[in-house]
């Protein structure tokens, strides 16, 4: 197989890769610099409008008639023809004689990708709200007993020496928070209240 033909089955494959991978938003074209006028072997993702016979590029003219030229040209500014704005990289492969015989060259459609940021932007702006300061959280066993010591401590009491009135108000406030509906809360009451399973579950009820 001739050297060019292998250079651009090999740039096939790369391409098919890169087209999958960042699919649809990256175009990827091979170029087959050893025939200038239709230079478009291969697109995929296509965003430019072009077709496979397509010429080369002016930038690909430059490659071929300067052996010099850079290998690779990354992310730098291109445009379609309507308008949107592209980012584009460009990379020359060369034979054995170093002369380049093909490209392999990805254009991003960053208009989408700028269109996705600004949404994100306003879907994650948020604003201070004056005289509103809130932390939602879900509540947990430690909740519970941090609430009868409080309910205890306010009444200058220890939470075992709450009587049956203030138990059952107690039990009352848990429930309203939902702190009852934990896992585990009929165990955690009684220990800290220093009482049986059985009498919470009367003050529940």
């Amino acid at each position: 197989m001739p050297e060019r033909d292998l250079i651009l089955r090999e740039a096939a494959k790369i391409a098919d890769a890169l087209a999958e991978t960042f699919a649809p938003i990256c175009e990827v074209v091979v170029h087959d610099l050893t025939n200038p006028s239709h230079a478009i072997v291969k697109i995929e993702n296509n965003i430019s409008g072009r077709s496979v016979g397509d010429p080369a590029t002016e930038l690909g003219l430059t490659r071929i008639a300067k052996p010099d030229f850079p290998d690779k040209l990354v992310n730098y500014a291109n445009r379609l023809s309507d308008g949107r704005v592209v980012k584009s990289t460009s990379i020359g492969l060369r034979d054995g004689a170093n002369r380049y015989v093909a490209a392999i060259c990805l254009n991003v459609d960053v208009s989408y990708l700028n269109g996705m940021a600004d949404y994100i932007r306003n879907l994650t702006a948020i604003k201070d709200v004056e005289g509103v300061s809130e932390r939602i959280q879900a509540p947990r066993s430690d909740d519970i007993v941090k609430f009868i010591r409080d309910y205890a401590l306010a009444r200058n009491k220890d939470p075992k020496s709450l009587n049956t009135a203030e138990k059952r108000d107690l039990m009352a406030g848990l429930q309203e928070r939902g702190l009852m509906s934990l896992k585990g809360s009929i165990d955690e009451v009684s220990k800290v209240l220093g009482t049986s399973r059985s009498s919470i579950y009367y003050y529940v009820k």
